[in-house]
């Protein structure tokens, strides 16, 4: 079993940062992937970015250049780095474990609230 825990959410304006993070527990391997997704009010869930430590990541084409993941193994810690923040960007933000880049996580955090003001 593999529990997750996000933190770092809040309310920021547009072209502002935040950071991420999410400290996870459990049987994590460096080959299972950590990642993120996020849910906007009324839409579906969807990706922003996956890492695991043997290849590159993967991200959405709506983040790119904006957004870092990263992954500290011997912490079990996974960071998003978000910077230039838009308002579409303004979501819950769900971190995820799964058994690899382009899978489907197989776990999820309870989520960290994301605004982006304009």
């Amino acid at each position: 079993q593999v529990q997750l825990v996000e933190s770092g959410g809040g309310l920021v304006q547009a072209g502002g940062s935040l950071r991420l993070s999410c400290a996870a527990s459990g049987s994590i391997f460096s080959n299972n992937a950590l990642g993120w997704y996020r849910q906007a009010p009324g839409k579906q869930r969807e990706l922003v970015a996956t890492v695991t430590s043997v290849r590159m990541p993967n991200y959405a084409d709506s983040v790119k250049g904006r957004f870092t993941i990263s992954r500290d193994n011997a912490k079990n810690t996974v960071y998003l780095q978000m910077n230039g923040l838009k308002p579409d960007d303004t979501g819950v933000y769900y971190c995820t474990a799964g058994p690899g880049l382009y899978s489907a996580p197989r776990y999820w955090g309870q989520g960290t609230q994301v605004t982006v003001s304009s």
